[in-house]
């Protein structure tokens, strides 16, 4: 199939580099009874990164999704691409105008090679064959112009993450995209990853390409974003140019309220209160792999943080503890009793509870209710003579609802409907259901937006004041520093160090 000419501005002098390249003007979407966008507009010049933020819920993958053509608008509202109007009927047309989206799960083929991933749908021809030289040498060219150190022929299952949004970075590229979405990039990528990808961003923008940024995170904003898009409840708020941003302005205008108190502790003013009785002691803690000769102690009413890059041994370490992997060493004691943990299941009886950092693939039942969720750890319990008790079931999923202050319409909605947010919520709810005296938190706000992030740290205040034990595993150091006692540091499997937050704080807040 022919490739279109490009049409960036290198290759086009007249352009006007602050004329929009994307216009979306009164965009607006019901499902059912529920409007997801009302009248929402949205501008995008050529060689500007756009920073598209909002809550979960408040409405982007839902106008991104009219952009890439798998949804449709309602009637009354206008997409223009360089001025001109366009219809956009499907995905196929989306892609004909230059316009790529790549999702936070990757949509790459995994048991196909990089070529056969870039070049699906579009292979070249020779004769009634495909023409595997002409695949390998147009993906090398692209290859190279974004800098990858792997081949065209390279099995993409063989990749590592930041190695596959490579590329989908490089179909997009090869595809001409000019409008490139990019939706929460950096969530599984460790920080030198995230560097190396701001860097070809950056590039991309300085070729011209019109980037749509979606990101939970703050400090990404402020260090790409040239304008910043806030959407709340499915409509438009506003837009704040480069020097323009700031913590306080954007968070007004995403969730409506000043979220002042973010980060729960001031440890200088307050410093740890917890009892100081152990509840939890990890002695010696190995896999043979990836954990190695890992001990520590967790107090009763203490937030203990793990922290270390990406790949460190945060999560494994918590897995052992929890009975989900086997460990070659190590033992748990739980209020100075040992225990035996060999299953997930032993360690809730004991109650040492996980919560894992994929709610979706590991952790939810997404098409199942919110009270079905709720519920699924303490069915045994409710059952008599083998039925389920529906009625209690179904109050103790609207408790839930209301102490933990789940969005929802009522207790029968599908899990997977929800914002990310409030998945979590449901997730969690599942897991004080059980009366834990230990909780493990992996990432809990990973993917969640700053309103929700608010409200699950003052959940996690609230238990840690009742006695419960806490260690939260994550991969934000703001989040580390706000919410922790003390400060666990992993690199390659070892626990290399302790910190005390209140230090951490004051060495985060010296200017470099």
């Amino acid at each position: 199939m022919p490739r279109r000419p490009s049409m960036s501005p290198r290759n086009d002098e007249a352009a006007d580099s602050s004329a929009p390249v994307l216009e979306m003007k009164s965009i607006s979407k019901t499902f059912v009874a529920v409007r997801a966008l009302r009248d929402v507009s949205l501008s995008v010049r050529r060689g500007e990164i756009h920073a598209l933020m909002g809550e979960n819920g408040a409405g982007k993958s839902t106008l991104m999704k009219i952009l890439s053509g798998a949804y449709q608008a309602d009637p009354g509202g206008e997409i223009r691409i360089d001025g001109k109007p366009v219809t956009i009927a499907g995905p196929l047309a989306a892609k004909a105008l230059g316009i790529a989206v790549i999702y936070q799960e990757l949509s790459l083929s995994p048991n196909l090679t990089v070529a056969e991933n870039i070049y699906l749908g579009r292979e070249p021809k020779r004769g009634a064959l495909v023409d595997r030289a002409a695949m390998q040498a147009g993906c090398q060219e692209v290859l190279t112009r974004l800098g990858a150190t792997f081949k065209p022929q390279t099995i993409v299952a063989t990749l590592s993450i930041a190695e596959r949004q490579l590329v989908e970075i490089a179909r997009a590229l090869h595809a001409d995209a000019r409008i490139l979405v990019m939706d929460e990039p950096t969530t599984t990528l460790s920080s030198r990853e995230t560097d190396r990808l701001f860097d070809l961003i950056r590039k991309l923008r300085a070729e011209g390409l019109a980037i749509i940024y979606i990101s939970h995170r703050m400090a990404e904003i402020y260090e790409l974003a040239d304008r910043c898009s806030v959407l709340r409840d499915g409509a438009y708020v506003g837009t704040l140019s480069r020097d323009e941003l700031s913590a306080e302005s954007l968070v007004k205008m995403m969730v409506g309220r000043d979220l002042s108190g973010f980060y729960t502790k001031d440890h200088d003013a307050h410093p740890p209160t917890h009892s100081g009785r152990e509840v939890l002691a990890v002695e010696h803690m190995s896999d043979g792999k990836r954990v190695h000769d890992c001990s520590f102690v967790l107090c009763e009413g203490e937030v203990l943080a793990i922290a270390g890059l990406v790949g460190s041994g945060r999560t494994e370490l918590a897995r052992l503890i929890f009975g989900a992997d086997r460990r070659t060493s190590g033992t748990v004691r739980l209020a100075g009793q040992t225990i035996s943990i060999q299953t997930p299941g032993d360690a809730i009886a004991a109650g040492i509870v996980y919560l894992t950092e994929d709610r979706k693939a590991q952790g939810l039942l997404l098409d199942m209710t919110v009270s079905e969720n709720i519920n699924l750890m303490i069915i045994g319990p409710d059952s008599h003579a083998g039925f389920l008790d529906l009625g209690k079931a179904r109050q103790r999923a609207r408790d839930a609802i209301r102490s933990l202050s789940i969005r929802v319409a009522h207790e029968k909605v599908t899990v997977g409907s929800l914002s990310g947010g409030n998945q979590q919520k449901v997730l969690l709810s599942r897991l004080l259901e059980i009366r834990p005296k230990v909780l493990i938190l992996d990432e809990p706000t990973r993917g969640v937006d700053i309103g929700a992030k608010s409200e699950i740290y003052k959940i996690i205040d609230g238990l840690v004041k009742e006695g419960i034990g806490v260690i939260v595993i994550s991969s934000e150091l703001p989040e580390v520093v706000g919410l922790a006692d003390r400060v666990l540091v992993m690199r390659e499997g070892v626990i290399e160090g302790e910190v005390g937050a209140a230090a951490a704080s004051r060495s985060r807040r010296k200017p470099s």
